[in-house]
């Protein structure tokens, strides 16, 4: 059931306009992250859904009623900003409580909802420290309990994890995902960081210059993107220049060899395309079972995987294997054969 629609946002600062034309449709309890790169207007759509920003053109609807005009404080919706936003002069107890002592609820019923809050994120036992005696990670989980404090209809969070160090994004985000998951709530997740829109999301936005390039599952995402800027964005991506053969039979001829790929081919015989191909979609062989034979340029250990470029045809092709223990790294110079799963090419769109 559709909780958040969000229909033909716009908006502009003076000339620029930074959103253009933004429509989606949210249900109740989904986990949705806008992804993209600075500037593409993704935390400005999120800023209007707060009431940050007044939308230049469109409206915003929150479970039936229309929001465009509230306030801020008028709208009830939960933030955690990147910095954690904390008051420095008030502990851990009476920060989460902020909003309950706003809204005039009484003490007992504040103390009993803050409780609850710390119990979620796992925090009782720092109910009095103040923001400076907390480590990032429990400042930003203390802002996340202030933000689901007053039961918000709609929780909002831009780059929450941004300012951590890598070990302890990967725990809170998982964390928050669970707390997520358990209250139910609709919540909004802005990232330029694709793993983390990857391993936490229902659906992800992927933005580009002010409008959703693609909206889909992370599945769809990584492995069907609809247009260039998505699949070079999401993933590291292998272009392969081809030709089209024979558009109605899906045949193209790279090089000399001629596959048969699952994509429609939206151009004539003859003419020119670009296919994308993840590292894990192909292999390494002997030259004899190979699609193509190269030179191994490099080769990367990454511990449970082993990133090898090779060059074909002077392009570079990378690679992504399993480690094997009992198989050392291809030699760089060697030559290998490549192997490419024609199911796997995806025809990129201009």
């Amino acid at each position: 059931m559709t909780f958040l629609t969000l229909n033909s946002l716009k908006k502009s600062f003076g000339a620029t306009q930074v959103v253009h034309d933004f429509n989606m449709a949210i249900d109740k309890g989904e986990f949705v992250s806008f992804l993209g790169p600075s500037g593409c207007g993704k935390t400005t759509v999120l800023r209007m859904v707060a009431g940050f920003e007044t939308p230049s053109a469109g409206t915003i609807i929150v479970d039936g009623k229309d929001q465009t005009s509230l306030k801020p404080n008028q709208r009830n919706i939960g933030m955690v900003f990147q910095a954690y936003a904390l008051f420095p002069n008030m502990n851990v107890f009476d920060n989460v409580g902020f909003g309950l002592k706003i809204a005039g609820m009484p003490k007992a019923d504040i103390e009993s909802r803050v409780k609850e809050m710390l119990a979620l994120i796992h925090l009782e036992h720092l109910a009095e420290r103040y923001p400076y005696q907390l480590s990032g990670g429990q400042q930003q989980r203390v802002a996340l309990a202030r933000a689901l404090a007053p039961k918000p209809q709609v929780l909002l969070l831009d780059e929450p994890l941004s300012a951590l160090d890598a070990k302890i994004r990967v725990s809170l985000r998982e964390e928050i995902r669970q707390i997520q998951q358990k209250l139910g709530i609709t919540t909004v997740f802005v990232t330029h960081d694709q793993e983390e829109a990857l391993s936490i999301s229902d659906r992800i936005v992927v933005m580009n210059a002010g409008k959703a390039d693609q909206i889909g599952t992370p599945f769809e995402i990584y492995n069907r993107p609809t247009t260039r800027f998505v699949a070079s964005f999401v993933g590291t991506l292998n272009v392969i220049e081809a030709v089209v053969a024979d558009q109605s039979a899906g045949l193209v001829k790279i090089g000399e060899q001629t596959l048969t790929i699952k994509d429609a081919i939206p151009a004539a015989n003859g003419t020119a395309i670009q296919l994308a191909m993840r590292p894990e979609a192909g292999s390494l062989s002997d030259t004899a079972n190979a699609t193509f034979a190269g030179t191994v340029t490099s080769s990367q250990f990454l511990g449970s995987v082993i990133r090898t470029r090779v060059a074909v045809d002077g392009k570079t092709i990378s690679f992504d294997t399993f480690n094997d223990p009992g198989t050392p790294p291809p030699v760089v110079g060697t030559t290998v054969g490549v192997k490419i799963d024609p199911s796997a090419l995806i025809v990129l769109a201009e």
